[in-house]
């Protein structure tokens, strides 16, 4: 028997995610992304399905680097319209009982004052099962929505973002002593106010001299994911991240970001294993492999290739409309997201990616592997990767909301717990208690526990 192998749903409070085509299919019900029964069924789903959580991507800008202008984006439904992802979490968890809430906020563009209040909130209510997905942003459209002429260069927002992890981590951790709270009732003190601290941060961008607004939530620090894999980024997760979600088109991808993970683990002091690594992919499956391949071979039909390069030029800040489809990719260093564009341009020595091609294979599921087959089938695939790559599980996308993840709830989930690969129910706990094992806080050695005020 071999390691545990986890699930994430990879979703997006839109019509559109990781497939842009495949809103036009008959089957897919993502249009309903408005309705709130929506996201409900999705968290019973997921919940039925012992999955650790739903991982909810968002962008504050539009796809507007192919042709530059937001025309292709707006077009195709690619990531827009876009609702806000923290208000689905009240009411999946209103449904639900175990399933935790990975949630991504862009630090860049909100102060950390508001932002520790609104995610405390969120931990209150869920019982302690809310993340927190850390992203810096890589659209130049949220920066000009938000004032600026363009956004920081990559290196510069991960510097802020240190500075912004600090701030969080004082009002979190240091702000309020655990027996602050007092509900004396007899006295009239709800808090004894020499317990609850002023941080006082005066730093190079944020000054913060005052409490946090709340009073200590379940985990305090909600569960700390993070995705990016360039040298900064990693260095980045090495010292904050309790979850990395990684993604690549091959095992040769996959296994570099593992192990450059887990080697920036150890430089910053923690255990190789200290997080847990999830990596994206794409499961089609039916009851036989011939329905499944049909299934497969029906999807390939809604790829919308323009779509799909409205996509990855966002993703990467290449104007792929500039391209023949039959161009190669090469790696070019853009202020965006350049693990997007690397994970294509250094897959394999031998192999190169043309534009039209990469367009092809991100139109269903983005830029992990897409796997077809029976149960069974699909259960050896999944443990391949996994033994393959050292990751920890995956991160599901969606074809078809909520075709594809029913799909895999009914029937890979069991498949692979007869296998004894899958868990059958869940701990209690907080989030971090159910992925760790351990107390709903961070652990003794985490940076967040380092903070002076």
């Amino acid at each position: 028997m071999g390691q545990r192998i986890r699930f994430n749903a990879f979703q997006m409070n839109a019509a559109s995610h990781q497939s842009p085509g495949l809103w036009t299919h008959p089957r897919d019900s993502a249009h309903r992304y408005t309705d709130p029964q929506h996201w409900v069924d999705l968290a019973k789903l997921l919940e039925r399905g012992v999955f650790d959580g739903v991982f909810l991507a968002d962008v504050l800008g539009v796809y507007d680097v192919f042709g530059g202008n937001h025309e292709a984006a707006v077009r195709h439904g690619v990531q827009v319209p876009v609702n806000d992802p923290l208000a689905l979490v009240p009411l999946m968890a209103q449904a639900t009982e175990h399933l935790g809430f990975g949630v991504t906020c862009a630090l860049t563009y909100e102060h950390p004052y508001p932002f520790a209040r609104r995610i405390s909130t969120l931990d209150h209510l869920t019982g302690g099962r809310v993340g927190w997905n850390i992203v810096t942003g890589y659209l130049d459209s949220a920066a000009r929505n938000l004032g600026l002429s363009n956004q920081l260069g990559h290196d510069a927002r991960y510097d802020l973002a240190d500075e912004y992890m600090d701030v969080v981590y004082k009002l979190w951790e240091k702000s309020w002593a655990d027996d602050a709270v007092r509900r004396d009732k007899a006295t009239g003190t709800f808090t004894d106010p020499a317990k609850v601290r002023p941080i006082r941060h005066a730093g190079t961008h944020y000054q913060v001299p005052g409490i946090h607004l709340c009073e200590p939530s379940p985990q305090r620090t909600p569960v700390l994911y993070q995705a990016g894999t360039s040298p900064r980024g990693v260095a980045f997760a090495a010292r904050h991240a309790e979850c990395v979600f990684i993604s690549g088109p091959t095992e040769t991808v996959l296994k570099r970001y593992v192990d450059t993970v887990r080697g920036g683990l150890v430089a910053q002091g923690r255990p190789a294993d200290d997080v847990l690594i999830y990596a994206q992919a794409l499961v089609i499956t039916a009851p036989t492999e011939a329905e499944a391949r049909a299934k497969h071979r029906e999807l390939l039909e809604h790829i919308d290739v323009e779509a799909s390069l409205a996509l990855l030029s966002g993703w990467t800040g290449v104007d792929f409309s500039k391209y023949d489809p039959d161009a190669p990719i090469e790696h070019v260093d853009t202020e965006a997201g350049r693990t997007a564009l690397a994970s294509f341009s250094q897959t394999d020595p031998s192999r190169k990616w043309a534009v039209g091609e990469a367009a092809r294979f991100i139109g269903l599921g983005g830029r992990g592997p897409v796997i077809v087959g029976s149960a069974s089938q699909v259960a050896d695939e999944l443990e391949r990767w996994v033994d393959a790559t050292g990751i920890d599980g995956f991160n599901l996308t969606y074809a078809l909301a909520h075709e594809t993840m029913r799909d895999v709830v009914d029937h890979v989930v069991p498949e692979l717990q007869r296998r004894g690969r899958y868990a059958t129910s869940y701990s209690d706990g907080t989030l971090r208690e159910k992925l760790f094992a351990r107390g709903p806080r961070l652990g003794a050695g985490h940076a967040a526990t380092r903070v002076r005020i």
